[in-house]
This record gives C-alpha cells, sequence and structure tokens, in this order.
C-alpha cells in the first residue's frame, strides 16, 4: 500500500507500562497483546491509515487527512475497552495515543523528519487511555468533530528536546475516561527537574538511550565517556527527559564546567539541589541528611578536569543516601566501586562501500545532524544528489562528532558545503564560531581537543603526538617500536600510556581476529599531528613509522607465498592505511625512492590478489616516474607495473614493463627474477596470439626453474604450458600439466596458486563435458579465493560457473553467476574481464531471445576487446555477433562477423573457438539455404572437436542436433550422408576456406 504524501496526520499509540506487565503477567498480556494489535490495526486502516512501523508494542500510522486520524483513534479507544469490559479481560491495556499533523521525508517504507519527532515527543506526555493532539491537529479537525466528541485545551507544554512549545489538546468523549493527571512536560509540577530547555531539536541515538535507560535501571552511578565534543551533555540530558516520572524528587543537573577548584564540587551539588549551608556541619554532611530519603537522579556534567573531587562526592552519596543516583559524563570514568561505564560513540555515518543519493543519506545521524543545523542557518540548503557525496564525506572526515559537525554546518551560511568538505584539511581555522554562549571550548574545534590536550601529563601528551603518525589504526608492537624506547617513553611504558589514552576518550581500541587495535579519530589525528610538527620531531618518527612498515611488508612478501597467505593478506589489509602513509612519506622526503620502491615491491603480491589494481598502478607510476638506479627493486615494481596493466587490458604497457624490467633484471644476474618475468611475458604472448613466443617463454622458465630448484617458477610455468596446451585444444596434455603445477602448489601450501590450477582443471573438465568434475574444481577454487579475499579469482571463478550452468540450460543461474563476476571486474578496472563477462551476459541474452541486451553487451565487449587486443578473445565476441546477426535475418552481417573470427581463429591456432565459428557459419548456411555447405560445415566441425576432445554443451548440441534434421529432411539419405562425410575429412584449413566462402543471399 503506497504511503500518503504532503501534509500527513501521524498518529503514534503505545502501551503504559508495558514492561511491569509483561515481567508480571506474561501470558495474560500475551492474548491482551494480540487484541490489541488486531483492533488497532483494523480501526487505523478501516479510517484511511497505513501503520508503516510498529516498535515492540507501539503503533505508527499515517493519514492523509486529520479527521480520518482523529476517528481511527477514537475508534481504537472504545474498541479495546469495549473488548476488554465484554470479555471480562482480567488485564486491561491502558494505551495512550498522540495526534500531530505535518510534511514528512518518505524512504523505504518509513517517515523522517520533525513532525516526527513532535508526535513522539507529545505521546511522550500522555497518560493510558488519553488522546492527545497538537494545535496543528486540533485545528484541522476542530469544525469536523464526531458527535459528542470535544477538544479540551490543556495549554501549552514545553516538551522533552523541542524548542517550541505545544499547544496541548485532550479528546473527551462520553465512552473514555475524563480524569487524567497532569501531563509528564516539563512544566509538570509534579515532575521537578532544573533541566534546561533544548533550543535545537535532539537527532538519532535511539539505540544509546534505550541503552543507558536499561543500564540506569540496574545501576546507581553510570558514567557517560567519551571524546570530545562527541555529544555526552546533550545525551545525558535526553535520557533524564525522559525519565522524569521515576524519579519522584525529580533530576537535577549540575554543570560542573565553569568550575576550577575541587573544593566547590560539593557546594555546587548543594546549590542545584536547593540545600542550604547548616551551622557545625559539612556542605557532605548537611546534602546526605537532605538527600537520604529522597529518591532522585543527579547529573554531573563534564567532571573530567575535577575527576577526583567528583569520583569522592559520588562514592560518599552513593553510600549515605539509597535512593540517590548519579548519571555523570566525563572523557574518563570516575574509577569507583559500582560504577558502570558507557562509552557514546559518534553519530551514525554512511556506508562507504554504497552508492551516496540524496535520500538515502537522510537515514545516517551524522547527515542528518548536519542537515539539521545547515538549515537553522541557512534555511534553503537542501541536499542534493550533487552535493550528497561531498556532505557523506564532510560527515566521515570528521568523524561523525556532533560538535565538529554543527561547528561545520554553520558555515553553510558563507559557502557550499563542497567547499566546506575541500577545506577540512585545515579544520581548526575552519571549524570555528560557534554559539557565543557555549563554554569557550566548544566555540572552536581545537580550543575543543586543547582542554583535553591540557589535562595530558608530558608523557602523554608525547604519545599522543606520536601516535599521530599512524594512519587507520596500529598494534601495541607497532605503538612500542615507533612510539617508545627512548628517555621520554620508555618501551615498558607504551602499553599504559595507551591505556590511559584510551580511558581519556583519546585513543580508541578495537579487537580485530583476537588482536588488540587501536585508533585516533582523524580530528584527534590531525590535532596530534600538528603538535607534533611544533615539537619539531614530525620527520624523526614518520621515519620511524616508514621503518616499521616496511619490515612488515618484506616479512610479509615470503609469508604470502606459503600456507600462512589469508592471515598475511588481514593483516597487510589491517595495515593499508599506514603502508600508503608510508610509501607518501618515500616520494616526498629526499633520497626516500628506493625505500619507496622496496616497499612498493614487496606489496604487488598482496595488491594483486586483493583487487588493488588501480591503486597499486597509480603508486607504481609514482615511484617510477621519479629518478632511481636499475636496482632489483626498481626491476620488481616495473614487474608488477606490467601486471596490473596486463589485469586491465593495457597489453603495450604491460609489455613495455616486463621488457624494462627483464632487461634489468638480466644485467643484474638475478635468475629468480627472470624466472618471474619470463612467466609473465609468457602469459602476455599467450593471450595475443602469440603462441610460439609464449611456449619459448615457459619452456625457458621451466628449465630455469628446474635449475635453482624453484618449485614457485616451476609451477607456474606449467601451468602456462597448460594453458598453451589447452588453448590449442589438447585438453589430455592441459589436464596432465595442470596436476603437475598442482601436485607442487599444494607442497608449497601456495592456496592462491592451488586455486589458479583447480579453476584451470575445472575449465578442461567442463570443456569435456565432465560437470560434476567441473564443479568440483571451480567450487574449490572459489572456497580458496573467498579465503584469500582475491576479487580477480573470485570473479573467474563465478563467470565459469556462469559457463557451466548455461551449458547445462540453467539460465537463471548462468545469469547471476555473469552479474556477480560482473560487478567485482567492474570494481577492479579489469578490462579484459569485464569484456568476457559482457560477451557471456550477451550470449546468454541471445539464447533468451532478447536481441537488443545481446547487442548492447556484445558490442560493448567487442569494443574492449579491440582497444586491448587478444585475437581469441575478439573472435569470441564476433562469433557472438555472427549468430545475433544470423538470428536476425542479416545474413550478410552475420557472415562478415563469422569471416573474422575464423580468420583469426585460423591466424592463432585456436581450435576450440574455431570449431565453434563453423558451427555458426553451418547455421547461416542453413538459413540461407544452402543446405549441403552447411552439411559439410558440420561434419568439419565435429570432426574437430572429436580431435581435440571438446564435445558440444548439451544445450549446444541440442540446436545442432535441430539443425541436422532440418537439414535431413530438406536432403535425401545419400546426398545427406555423402556431405557430412566430406566435412569429416576435411582437414582445419580446408574446412575454414570453406566457411569463407561468400555466397549469395
Amino acid at each position: 500500500m503506497a504511503l500518503p504524501g504532503g501534509t500527513i496526520t501521524f498518529l503514534f499509540t503505545d502501551i503504559e507500562g508495558s514492561t511491569r506487565l509483561w515481567d508480571e503477567q506474561p501470558d495474560l498480556m500475551e492474548l491482551a497483546l494480540a487484541r490489541h494489535d488486531a483492533l488497532l490495526r483494523a480501526a487505523i486502516e478501516t479510517n484511511g491509515g497505513t501503520v508503516f512501523k510498529t516498535i515492540g508494542d507501539a503503533f505508527c500510522a499515517a493519514f492523509p487527512t486529520a479527521p480520518q486520524a482523529l476517528e481511527a483513534a477514537l475508534a481504537a479507544q472504545q474498541s479495546l475497552r469495549e473488548t476488554s469490559a465484554a470479555s471480562g479481560s482480567q488485564l486491561a491495556l491502558a494505551v495512550r495515543m498522540a495526534l500531530h499533523t505535518g510534511t514528512a521525508q518518505q524512504r523505504d517504507g518509513d517517515y523522517f523528519g520533525a513532525a516526527l519527532n513532535r508526535v513522539a515527543r507529545l505521546l511522550a506526555i500522555g497518560h493510558g487511555g488519553q488522546i492527545l493532539l497538537s494545535g496543528v491537529t486540533q485545528g484541522l479537525t476542530c469544525d469536523t468533530l464526531p458527535l459528542s466528541v470535544s477538544l479540551k485545551a490543556l495549554g501549552e507544554h514545553r516538551l522533552r528536546d523541542l524548542g517550541r512549545p505545544e499547544s496541548v489538546f485532550h479528546l473527551c468523549h462520553p465512552d473514555l475516561p475524563a480524569g487524567f493527571p497532569p501531563l509528564k512536560s516539563l512544566d509538570n509540577s509534579q515532575l521537578p527537574n532544573n533541566l534546561p530547555q533544548q533550543l535545537t531539536s535532539f537527532i538519532g541515538r535511539e539505540e544509546q538511550i534505550s541503552q543507558i535507560k536499561e543500564l540506569l535501571s540496574k545501576t546507581r552511578l553510570l558514567t557517560l565517556t567519551g571524546s570530545g565534543g562527541c555529544g555526552k551533555t546533550r545525551l545525558s540530558l535526553q535520557v533524564a527527559a525522559d525519565i522524569l516520572e521515576d524519579y519522584p524528587d525529580g533530576v537535577w543537573l549540575v554543570e560542573l564546567a565553569p568550575l576550577s577548584d575541587p573544593a566547590l564540587v560539593s557546594q555546587t551539588v548543594a546549590q542545584a539541589l536547593g540545600v542550604k549551608e547548616q551551622a557545625n556541619a559539612t556542605i557532605q554532611q548537611t546534602l546526605t541528611e537532605s538527600l537520604k530519603s529522597r529518591r532522585l537522579l543527579i547529573l554531573l556534567d563534564n567532571c573530567e578536569h575535577l575527576l577526583t573531587a567528583s569520583a569522592q562526592l559520588a562514592d560518599y552519596l552513593l553510600h549515605s543516601c539509597p535512593g540517590v543516583k548519579l548519571m555523570t559524563s566525563s572523557r574518563e570514568a570516575l574509577g569507583i566501586t559500582g560504577e558502570t561505564n558507557y562509552h557514546v560513540p559518534s553519530l551514525t555515518l554512511p556506508d562507504r562501500t554504497q552508492a551516496i543519493t540524496s535520500e538515502r543519506l537522510s537515514q545516517y545521524e551524522a547527515v542528518r545532524l548536519f542537515i539539521d543545523r545547515a538549515v537553522a542557518v541557512a534555511p534553503a540548503f537542501a541536499v542534493t544528489n550533487q552535493n550528497a557525496p561531498a556532505v557523506a564525506q564532510l560527515c566521515f572526515r570528521l568523524d561523525g562528532i556532533p560538535l565538529a559537525i554543527e561547528l561545520a554546518a554553520a558555515r553553510v551560511r558563507a559557502m557550499p558545503v563542497e567547499r566546506i568538505e575541500e577545506r577540512l584539511h585545515d579544520r581548526f581555522r575552519l571549524l570555528t564560531g560557534g554559539s557565543r554562549t557555549a563554554l569557550p571550548r566548544q566555540q572552536t574545534l581545537r580550543a575543543l581537543i586543547d582542554w583535553s590536550y591540557d589535562l595530558l601529563t608530558d608523557q602523554e601528551k608525547a604519545m599522543l603526538r606520536r601516535l599521530s603518525v599512524f594512519t587507520g589504526g596500529w598494534t601495541l608492537s607497532a605503538a612500542e617500536s615507533i612510539c617508545a624506547g627512548d628517555e621520554i617513553i620508555e618501551e615498558w611504558e607504551a602499553l599504559d600510556l595507551l591505556t590511559g589514552l584510551v580511558d581519556k576518550s583519546l585513543v580508541i581500541y578495537t579487537e580485530q581476529g583476537g588482536e588488540a587495535r587501536y585508533r585516533l579519530l582523524e580530528t584527534v589525528r590531525q590535532y596530534a599531528r600538528d603538535r607534533l610538527v611544533e615539537s619539531g620531531e614530525g620527520e624523526t618518527y614518520r621515519r620511524k613509522h616508514r621503518e616499521c612498515f616496511l619490515a612488515l611488508a618484506e616479512e610479509a612478501r615470503e609469508k604470502l607465498r606459503g600456507p600462512e597467505q589469508v592471515f598475511w593478506l588481514e593483516r597487510l589489509e589491517n595495515e593499508h592505511d599506514n603502508l600508503r602513509a608510508a610509501l607518501d612519506f618515500c616520494l616526498n622526503e629526499t633520497g626516500g625512492i628506493e625505500i619507496g620502491l622496496k616497499l612498493g615491491a614487496a606489496l604487488q603480491q598482496f595488491w594483486n590478489i586483493r583487487g588493488h589494481l588501480s591503486e597499486g598502478r597509480e603508486r607504481y607510476a609514482a615511484l617510477l616516474a621519479r629518478p632511481s638506479e636499475p636496482t632489483r627493486a626498481r626491476a620488481s615494481v616495473l614487474n608488477g607495473a606490467g601486471v596490473f596493466a596486463y589485469f586491465q587490458g593495457d597489453c603495450p604497457a604491460a609489455r613495455s614493463f616486463f621488457e624494462e624490467s627483464m632487461a634489468i633484471r638480466r644485467e643484474l644476474g638475478d635468475n629468480q627474477g627472470i624466472a618471474e618475468s619470463l612467466i609473465n611475458v609468457g602469459a602476455l604472448a599467450l593471450s595475443q596470439g602469440d603462441y610460439d613466443a609464449g611456449r619459448s617463454f615457459f619452456e625457458q622458465c621451466l628449465a630455469m626453474g628446474r635449475e635453482l630448484g624453484d618449485k614457485r617458477a616451476v609451477a607456474g610455468s606449467l601451468n602456462g604450458l597448460g594453458n598453451f596446451a589447452w588453448t590449442q585444444g589438447d585438453y589430455s596434455a592441459a589436464r596432465s600439466l595442470y596436476e603437475q603445477s598442482l601436485a607442487m602448489r599444494r607442497e608449497l601450501g601456495d592456496k592462491q596458486g592451488i586455486a589458479g590450477s583447480l579453476n584451470h582443471l575445472g575449465i578442461v573438465a567442463a570443456n569435456q563435458g565432465d560437470y560434476a568434475a567441473a564443479r568440483s574444481s571451480y567450487e574449490q577454487s572459489l572456497s580458496l579465493q573467498r579465503e584469500l579475499g582475491n576479487k580477480h579469482g573470485i570473479a573467474l571463478s563465478l563467470n565459469n560457473l556462469g559457463n557451466m550452468v548455461l551449458d547445462q540450460g540453467d539460465y537463471a543461474a548462468a545469469r547471476s553467476f555473469y552479474e556477480q563476476s560482473l560487478v567485482l571486474r567492474r570494481e577492479m578496472g579489469d578490462k579484459g574481464s569485464i569484456a568476457e563477462s559482457l560477451n557471456d551476459l550477451g550470449a546468454l541474452a541471445l539464447d533468451q531471445g532478447d536481441y537488443d541486451a545481446a547487442r548492447t553487451l556484445c558490442e560493448e565487449s567487442l569494443a574492449i576487446r579491440r582497444a586491448v587486443g587478444g585475437k581469441r578473445r575478439i573472435a569470441e565476441s564476433l562469433n557472438v555477433l555472427g549468430k545475433l546477426a544470423n538470428e536476425e535475418g542479416d545474413y550478410p552481417a552475420a557472415h562478415a562477423c563469422l569471416v573474422e573470427c575464423l580468420t583469426l581463429c585460423r591466424e592463432l591456432g585456436g581450435l576450440c573457438p574455431a570449431a565453434a565459428g563453423l558451427e555458426a557459419s553451418a547455421h547461416l548456411n542453413l538459413r540461407r539455404q544452402h543446405p549441403e555447405r552447411a552439411l559439410r560445415l558440420y561434419g568439419a566441425a565435429q570432426a574437430l572437436r572429436q580431435t581435440i576432445g571438446a564435445p558440444l554443451p548439451p544445450i549446444e548440441q541440442a540446436k545442432c542436433d535441430r539443425d541436422l534434421a532440418e537439414l535431413r529432411s530438406l536432403l535425401d539419405e545419400d546426398t545427406y550422408t555423402a556431405a557430412l562425410t566430406a566435412g569429416r575429412a576435411m582437414n582445419f584449413e580446408q574446412a575454414v576456406a570453406c566457411a569463407l566462402e561468400e555466397t549469395e543471399p
């Protein structure tokens, strides 16, 4: 059902005391709640409303008009009372309801906006059995009230978290209760408090509010900790306003930020609670005497600079006043017995992996806060698809810190959000100009962090400064290696200092895979980095950082070739940002290029397996652009650049890189490096159809590998020779070579190599019609590739599974596999593989009769393949386009495509694609009414497939059988048999020549 739009009236309901009822009478509550849900839904839907959300026992409904919403609320209350009375229920539910009218945003079957906040707050001040209306809804219903209904004005009330008071009305009817206690608003004298009125709306935090309320029900001292500006104060005030009714003697805010003298803490608490000092008694004694029989909640806000005094007072009150609870906010916990600590997280942020649109962004708290505050200073501001990426990036770069986001939003009145985001590299100058009435440290971002920094010891300050060299987090061992080991911080002190900074909410602690990791919010990191530069130690610690991560990368380089691949891939992924920072430093430091080349070379396998092809190629380009000696490191980087260019389909660049790398390695006598280069130039030659050269390179590498005792080079050479044999249609030889390679890779524990060999064995099995063996090999390969996180390998396995199930006629599964593969290949920018997926999807569309889609997909594939080069792949695309033209009746175009396809096959000796080309030509000749030639071509294709051991897949065989049946009906038996026999007797050249003959339409 479509949700109402435009001006909407919202009806919110919930059951008063439902938690207690579930605890005390769960069986009766289950039955009563079922009746409640059915009655509410019926009343809402009967009156034209839509239930768009339920949360526990609460209903949220939307109506096109206010009178409809009022009728639904009245009908629901009447039905609940009548049903309860008629059934003699032992459990009567007290349901409160609220109505408010306004506009709201729709997304994913839900509503968002200020109107939702207001109706929720209106509901919160009501009582069970009561129906409340806002002033807007009252104005829209007062002239059309149902019989016997009247609306009683209850005056203006301050709603929790809303700056503008609300005129509240109560719906009266003879069937409904008349007498209710005063509304539970901030103006209710029966709910004593000194909570300040908030002038801006509270955004999000629903999960945190629920968690804090739950914790407060179980503890008497709850401390909210978190970094400066994360919203601890505002969150505590929001929770306190929601639970006023739980504390008959009030909820009292005590603001400690203005104090500097610890002796004034107790006096300030007494003053907030209206407790006067007594003669001959200390202020703590006076407080105890006043509070020991009262039930109240005290909010101690901003305790971090008066931590000891705050802890002493809290401990004293907890022991002396059993009805008193405390909720404190501080950068670090008070550290006393009985305290529960709750860390306040930053606001939720968009998922970087998803496409960023204005509709999707508004569900995230950080973005909603930015929008709300931006509109307050610039009412015309709106998030559009054009500025949405800048808004998302701004919130990311500010770590979802509420104060930082509010300061950034204030700049919207002077510049577009895109410019604000661009200037965040200098955020401490940009993010100024907060409210003049705010605490001084909350008026600028730098002042906020200065406040925390100034509370640190000298050792903690030094540690924080040094930690700024890390990007994306670090381990304890890395911190000990880089930041400790001198006269200021000894190595054994690093853990204690880190723990202290975690306690003070400046460092964030997490666990990943059982390992402790730490990180700084980016805003804190930039602040600490500025302090590090000011100290004159910036170069020193960036150099130590680079040395640490070069050592890690070089250790990983060897480990990535053996059984520990998965562990080391994850470790490098966790440290990727640090490795990037180390590379950046190499590029900017005089004399750092050789170290940068070593680091880049060490990362090639990691970047390759994890699909960071574009980044790796860009990093290598930057390193190679700087002058350097022809060292092993430079040769390795050139080789890596060639690998990435090859995978991205830039074969000319790949060839150039490989040749330059080979030349350096030959000059240096680096035989192991030469073997590696030979495998790569062999693979490139094979992909380009230069089979003689490709085979020669693999054979040279095989001989060299055996001479060196390099099993890895031998396994790679065997696999390359297997590829050559498969391309030539010698499946028996290909299987043997792949199996030899697989056995050697299993000895090495090389999961990446094992996965590659299994994939090739799967291809051979599929080509020979052994689909069970093919599936087993593909799935084993896919499992290993997923374990490694190898996007290229995952995509290849998925695509091959698609080929296999298509051969078996399962179109839906084939499309799913192809599309999954294409997504990964587009992410990596792997042009050759993108073309493969497009061509396969085009062939699938052709089989299903979707000619327009087939043409679009195949033409895009062919364009990429012509740009990339590689005759075999171009032939594959031409084959499909020839079949498409044939199906559409464009026989000249079909013939032209197949002529080019078979010409390429003859040039490169590709027997399997040639067989497919002959079959396509046979079908074309049938359509063009040349049955004898069609039979000769089918016979030639059958003989060729029998020779290379590559039978047609079942789905293709069925098409061929239909054609042969049609040809048998067109010719007498002798002519049919003679033509087929003549075709089977043709050699490869004769068969291609027959197919290339031009004929009249």
